[in-house]
């Protein structure tokens, strides 16, 4: 138990902490986010408070909605939304680049998307192919761990220090400058989409370290190797190394709808073919809990040989107790005591005998005979019997 959620599973780790398949008492399944013990220290809890709080502020269709968490807890823990689908990453892992309109598509609804994290005074600073997932209804932007407030004028970490994720960072941010503006987004939104066409990013080193290097580096371009040439100009201009350089969220949505028309789409069309490419995920849940006996663990087994008196019809007049695996009805003034939609005796087939007959009240007759479920139940029992090798 984490909180108020049963853990059913891990979905994930990362520096930070774990992330793991949660259930409420009601069956609401969330994503809980639990920080590490070994990384819990006074920053790192800040830190935490802070993604608390931009959170509780984001709304919108594109971001995983808040759900719950405390930060003060000895291990703090945050649950957001569950998103059943896989991250960018695992889908072009598994599938190869999207095609020209879905990566349109992807990079438009992430736009707007992102567009209601500024607007609530937000940044992401950390988005990349692992922080948006596809779910059946589009993508969503998860994971607000580095987001901070835009007009805040003290931060978590010094200036120098890098923090993200370096393979979508902007060059600014990699410098390890701390006063980033929306335009910070952008450039990542761009490496998203550059990924999401092509299989790779713009820069790409075996370290860290290297790819800082190149990403600062004026006299080293992004590598837009395979790039739609649709979308080349306006990738070109998200990663362009100066911020003021690159085109505003609305300006995006807008270039990359263009292209959605030009291949004869509409932009709905186009996020439907995406959805279309996403795999049919498995939902992990809670085992089912064995239910108690009714009555008390002492309570005998039910079986059908024996009558439960609470399934005798409420309409059989009063009379003498049944039998066991007998039940009893008053025929009508034709004489048949069968309900319309019995179906307990096919076609041609005659009905066993009754067992005895008397003058009812009205001069009808009294029947003593098996209810209708006991006897399909005694006819199927039967028949498994005439077939049985044992």
């Amino acid at each position: 138990m984490i909180g108020t959620f049963s853990l059913v599973c891990r979905i994930g780790s990362g520096g930070m902490g774990q992330v793991f398949l949660g259930e409420s008492e009601a069956g609401h399944q969330a994503a809980v986010k639990v920080i590490k013990p070994s990384v819990l220290d006074e920053d790192t809890r800040a830190r935490f408070l802070s993604e608390v709080e931009s959170l509780r502020t984001v709304y919108g269709p594109f971001v995983a909605a808040f759900v719950g968490a405390d930060a003060t807890a000895d291990q703090p823990w945050l649950a957001v939304e569950y998103v059943a689908g896989p991250d960018l990453r695992t889908l072009i892992a598994g599938q190869g680049p999207l095609p020209l309109a879905e990566t349109a598509s992807l990079g438009a609804l992430l736009a707007e998307g992102l567009g209601t994290v500024h607007d609530a005074g937000l940044l992401h600073r950390d988005l990349k192919p692992q922080n948006i997932l596809l779910s059946p209804y589009g993508p969503k932007v998860i994971d607000f761990g580095l987001a901070v407030l835009a007009e805040r004028r003290t931060t978590l970490t010094a200036t120098g220090f890098v923090v993200g994720s370096v393979l979508c960072m902007p060059p600014e941010q990699a410098r390890g400058e701390h006063r980033l503006d929306r335009s910070a987004d952008v450039y990542a939104l761009g490496a998203v989409l550059l990924f999401a066409a092509t299989g790779h990013y713009p820069y790409e080193a075996p370290t860290w370290q290297a790819v800082a290097l190149k990403i600062e580096d004026p006299a080293t371009p992004p590598d837009l190797t395979d790039a739609p040439p649709e979308l080349v100009p306006l990738i070109t201009d998200m990663l362009a190394l100066e911020p003021d350089a690159r085109p505003a969220l609305p300006e995006v949505t807008g270039r990359l709808v263009r292209v959605i028309r030009e291949q004869g789409l509409t932009a709905l069309q186009a996020k439907r073919r995406l959805i279309a490419l996403t795999p049919e995920f498995s939902v992990p849940q809670l085992p089912v809990p064995a239910p108690e006996p009714p009555g008390g663990v002492d309570a005998p087994a039910y079986t059908p040989a024996v009558i439960d008196e609470a399934a005798v019809e409420d309409d059989e007049e009063a009379g003498p107790a049944p039998s066991a695996g007998a039940g009893r009805r008053t025929a009508g003034p034709d004489g048949d005591g069968d309900d319309a939609d019995d179906g307990a005796f096919a076609h041609g087939e005659s009905a066993p005998p009754r067992r005895d007959s008397r003058p009812g009240a009205r001069g009808g007759v009294t029947a003593v005979r098996p209810s209708a479920p006991l006897r399909i139940a005694e006819r199927i029992r039967a028949g498994y019997a005439r077939e049985a090798r044992f």
